[in-house]
């Protein structure tokens, strides 16, 4: 645990000069409604390309090597990491090619266009997009940037949590959406290495609730 803490902290002085230090606000509405002292909110819509998405691209394409970066990278995203992986390249003068399924929301589409990536578009069934990138860097020989099974991606997202528990102290329970499972794992090894005492919570939709039925 010891070693994959120092992950985080590396991330943390890579992504801290870069990343907005996004605000924590507070709602009384939401410590009524929970019956909690205190509800604290991170704010990460507040973040580069509006999500935690450039915490853990910023923090994966700085490792790889400029040699293997220079031919290209690639990503596969519907939307929140397409973008993020494209104002990561534009910053760092890379070519980037982002696979989006079809039915992604227009101005996603548009904003990752925005940020200097090319956008190919795939069908919209689960698989697509992986097998489209695939097929591409088969092709071009570009370096695939996975949204959440990376090291890199997940120690950039438990940035979120660094930062917040580092800001404020103590904290009984840190809930953190679950997608992919980059953003809750980042944060389940913050929270363990700053503080083993704080329960770890994931959560998710009621009617998108695949990490829930896994578990059961």
């Amino acid at each position: 645990m010891i070693e994959i803490f120092k992950g985080i902290k590396n991330a943390v002085k890579l992504v801290s000069p870069v990343a907005n230090f996004t605000p924590l606000m507070t709602s009384r509405t939401l410590d009524s409604i929970t019956g909690a002292k205190r509800v604290i909110v991170k704010c990460e819509n507040f973040q580069r390309t509006g999500s935690f998405k450039f915490r853990g691209a910023w923090n994966c394409i700085s490792h790889i090597p400029r040699e293997d970066r220079e031919k290209g990278i690639i990503a596969h995203s519907s939307g929140n990491f397409a973008q993020a992986v494209a104002l990561v390249a534009t910053i760092l003068k890379l070519k980037a090619t982002i696979v989006m399924p079809n039915n992604a929301t227009p101005s996603k589409i548009q904003a990752t266009r925005g940020y200097g990536a090319e956008v190919v578009l795939c069908g919209n069934n689960p698989g697509d997009r992986a097998k489209k990138a695939n097929e591409l860097v088969e092709q071009y020989d570009y370096r695939l940037v996975h949204p959440f099974d990376d090291y890199h991606i997940i120690y950039g997202a438990g940035t979120t949590a660094f930062e917040l528990m580092t800001s404020v102290k103590p904290i009984d329970l840190l809930l953190a959406p679950i997608g992919g499972g980059g953003l809750i794992s980042g944060c389940s090894i913050a929270a363990n290495g700053l503080d083993p005492r704080v329960k770890v919570i994931g959560v998710e939709p009621k009617n998108a609730d695949d990490a829930f039925q896994s578990f059961q």
